[in-house]
């Protein structure tokens, strides 16, 4: 190991490596007091403690092992591939179905810094592939890298962008799927957006990503990779989705419908949960397991489908969470400011207070499509039940069932792009498109 290679190593940590002629990215075999690990020696960052060595198993976990409990080590391989990781190309089963590996960049598409602990977008799509090596099994990977981006820094029209890059290669005819990698953090609104982007889809388009990077201990990057793949390429219907683990452990993966998914945790690896329904399948020990209980009308694939592709947006739409004390000046603003629509997040089953009413009625007389959605996670809006949710919908205020507010707002987006006024922008908006409303259920 020269100093070039220590891979922020210093102290007992790297006089053990060199002791042994250890280098980052061998894989090695570790006898410790415990038990016998084996995996490939990580890299750290520079201010870590110098008593542990970190090795990647084959499951993708890291793990420290401090230095007093090693017995013995023994290296087992050069694994140079592991540093720099050059693209192996396709894989060498031209039997296997083809699919488009199309990277934005993100979490799962991004690396540590172990100079300054940091996570940056570093790893293209090819990287991506060879270092899931599983997915040669899976699939002929095509990947292509069309962003390097964490997901708040994308816009609307970052999903024009997007949606015309998956429809070129979906119109190509030779795709059994496309997997597109996101950064998590908007991953929900960009899957609702290319849900009314690409409608009568022949083939999967799943979104895939990472809680923690590929170098991270407990990375959920190579399963969820391997599920969106499996399902992308495997499944035997159509439409976008998100595939995301399915719990804290390495057993599932399951599979969102683009329109009824949220990302409700920062950091766990199940943040993502579907809305009112259940996830339409779970990927599990590379099958599909499709749920039977999910309320979703799913549309199979249909190789002969035509594409419809209405990729614009108008970024024009504010999402306004009403609380108690919201000053109604942030609706006037909506309107001098330009926006051509709102959507609030009302209380409960739809409710903001009557201080906002004058602001309301001046939004909707200007032009606004002023819409209602819930802060409710779960349940939808019901604005006949009380007088406010009454005098709201005598305002002009449009009720939108159980869509997700996220949802909502890139819908009312898509709408105002794709149609001639606010008349057909309403009637767009009640319409449902893309399973973006679920049908109401008695309650038991």
């Amino acid at each position: 190991m020269t100093e070039g290679e220590s891979g922020g190593y210093r102290g007992d940590g790297r006089g053990l490596l060199l002791k042994h002629n250890i280098s980052i990215g061998d894989t090695v075999e570790v006898d410790t007091v415990d038990d016998k690990l084996s995996g490939i020696i990580m890299p750290r960052y520079e201010a870590a403690s110098d008593e542990f060595i970190v090795i990647k198993l084959k499951s993708g976990y890291n793990v420290g092992i401090r230095i007093p409990r090693i017995r013995s080590i023994r290296k087992l391989s050069r694994n140079t591939a592991s540093v720099n990781v050059k693209s192996s190309g396709k894989p060498e089963n031209k039997n296997l179905p083809r699919l488009a590996l199309i990277s934005t960049g993100g979490t799962i598409a991004s690396k540590v810094d172990y100079r300054t602990g940091g996570v940056h977008p570093a790893l293209s799509a090819s990287e991506l592939y060879d270092s899931v090596p599983e997915l040669a099994a899976v699939a002929q990977i095509e990947p292509e890298v069309l962003l390097s981006e964490y997901s708040e820094n994308l816009n609307p029209g970052h999903w024009t962008m997007i949606a015309q890059k998956i429809a070129d290669k979906v119109q190509k005819g030779t795709f059994s799927g496309v997997v597109v990698s996101h950064g998590t953090d908007t991953m929900h609104y960009s899957a609702a957006a290319l849900s009314f982007a690409l409608q009568r889809l022949p083939v999967p388009v799943v979104l895939v990503g990472a809680q923690r990077s590929s170098d991270r201990p407990s990375s959920d990057a190579a399963l969820n990779l391997l599920g969106a793949t499996t399902f992308a390429v495997g499944s035997e219907v159509s439409g976008v989705f998100v595939a995301m683990h399915h719990g804290t452990s390495d057993d599932a993966v399951a599979i969102h419908v683009g329109t009824r998914v949220r990302k409700n945790h920062t950091s766990r690896r199940d943040a993502f949960e579907s809305i009112d329904v259940t996830p339409v399948a779970l990927v599990r020990n590379g099958r599909i397991e499709m749920q039977k209980k999910s309320s979703i009308k799913l549309t199979p694939r249909k190789s002969d489908a035509q594409l419809k592709l209405s990729p614009k947006f108008d970024a024009s739409v504010a999402l306004l969470k009403y609380h108690p004390g919201f000053d109604p000046r942030f609706i006037d603003y909506a309107v001098t400011a330009g926006y051509k629509a709102i959507i609030l997040e009302g209380t409960g089953l739809g409710h903001v207070s009557r201080e906002c009413y004058p602001a309301l009625k001046n939004a909707i007389k200007a032009g606004l499509v002023v819409c209602m959605t819930s802060q409710c996670i779960w349940g939808r809006v019901g604005m006949t039940v009380y007088d406010t949710g009454r005098d709201l919908l005598e305002i002009g205020v449009v009720p939108l069932s159980d869509m997700i507010s996220e949802t909502a707002t890139v819908k009312a987006m898509w709408a105002l792009a794709n149609t001639r006024n606010v008349s057909s922008t309403i009637e767009m908006m009640k319409e449902n498109v893309a399973n973006e409303m679920t049908s109401a259920l008695p309650i038991s």
